[in-house]
């Protein structure tokens, strides 16, 4: 009788265990494509020049931080901290994206860009909240990031080219929208 009992009691324990892994999936996951313009304010000289457009792509499930792929980076004006030419520079960076149960997103990104040519790099840093945008995603499915926003601080070092190609400031980066591109309130 003992092994018996023993034996439902340890179906039991499988039973219930079992049933945790079936759990409904809570997390969104949310996917971000297309091009983003970023306005750098601050520096002086060679540093305050740089602009760029860039696009990526970026599947991540709310806060989970992930790198970025499929970059596409283009500068308005490199100056002379950096080449023009598309393998003149190499761009990477990662993003963390938070959905609230209202579709709102939060979360945070960072951005490098490197020249191939000399070692100025500039690196983007946009804090956990600096990024903020709505998705239309669900729990256990995957939403599309739309009207994406990310503000934060930049820094220039290398000062290779030119004794200017050093600084920073703040940057405003935006998802292409057909809005203006305005930071969120604080």
């Amino acid at each position: 009788m003992k092994k018996f009992a023993l034996l439902v009691v340890l179906a039991l324990e499988l039973a219930v265990c079992g049933c945790a892994n079936n759990a409904p999936n809570t997390t969104v996951s949310t996917t971000t494509t297309g091009n983003w313009g970023a306005q750098l304010t601050g520096g002086t000289g060679e540093a305050a020049l740089l602009n760029f457009t860039t696009g990526f792509t970026l599947t991540t499930n709310s806060g989970v931080n992930e790198p970025l792929g499929d970059i596409t980076f283009s500068f308005i004006n490199g100056g002379k901290c950096f080449g023009t030419a598309v393998a003149d520079n190499r761009e990477a960076g990662n993003a963390t994206l938070t959905v609230s149960s209202t579709n709102t997103v939060s979360g945070s990104l960072n951005f490098t860009v490197s020249s191939a040519t000399n070692s100025n790099v500039l690196t983007l840093t946009a804090p956990d909240g600096g990024l903020t945008g709505t998705t239309n995603g669900s729990p256990g499915t995957v939403g599309t990031l739309s009207n994406g926003i990310a503000v934060g601080s930049w820094k220039l070092t290398g000062g290779q080219g030119d004794a200017s190609c050093v600084g920073g400031g703040t940057f405003l980066m935006c998802q292409s929208t057909t809005q203006p591109c305005v930071p969120p309130a604080q």
